[in-house]
């Protein structure tokens, strides 16, 4: 029972830390200023989450269902606030699902090597993700439109889109630290493995 316990509460954590690691592109109104510091965030997290997970169980197939649990739970997100009145495109669901299955595949290709999960299957993520990600964006409504028409109502009055300053979003504190967070947690992820072998 602890051991079931303890994955779904690594599961809900993660998918927490994950969102919110990219929380801008889920509002289509930091979507393309955003799409950069998403990639490398959500590569990341995506990554060091379903590594560490995988290895806590040793099944190939353990990130995909990890990146499931994900898009659920933003589905649901999505859902809250279309209840709210917001439109459909207000909130854009990223993909995770066909980068983890990328990372599966290699856990599996290379018979269970964790270093190949990590370095590859790694690679493949960081590679993919921001090609699904940008053909996501693509079929949704114009994120400035979006933005425009309806604020959110979370953000404080220096954050609120002001159509001059799009662009100058990655310099940016936010935007700053959340890269050099998710770069920082490659290595992290790597001890993390090399800690789970001891």
């Amino acid at each position: 029972t602890t051991h079931y316990l303890f994955i779904v509460v690594v599961a809900v954590n993660s998918t927490l830390l994950t969102i919110n690691a990219g929380d801008y592109i889920f509002y289509t109104d930091w979507a393309w200023t955003s799409f950069v510091v998403f990639s490398i965030s959500q590569s990341t997290m995506l990554v060091v989450g379903a590594i560490y997970y995988m290895l806590f169980t040793g099944v190939p197939g353990t990130a995909t269902y990890y990146a499931t649990i994900m898009t659920i739970y933003t589905w649901v997100a999505k859902g809250a606030w279309f209840g709210l009145g917001y439109p459909y495109d207000f909130v854009t669901v990223p993909v995770w699902i066909p980068s983890a299955m990328l990372l599966d595949l290699t856990y599996w290709a290379t018979r269970r090597n964790k270093h190949a999960a990590i370095i590859i299957g790694g690679t493949l993520v960081g590679l993919s993700l921001p090609v699904f990600n940008m053909i996501n964006l693509l079929l949704i409504a114009d994120p400035l439109e979006t933005a425009f028409k309806y604020p959110r109502p979370t953000l404080p009055p220096y954050m609120t889109p002001i159509e001059p300053q799009v662009g100058k979003f990655y310099n940016g504190p936010v935007a700053l630290g959340s890269g050099a967070g998710a770069v920082l947690s490659v290595p992290i992820a790597a001890l993390g493995a090399k800690l789970n072998t001891w």
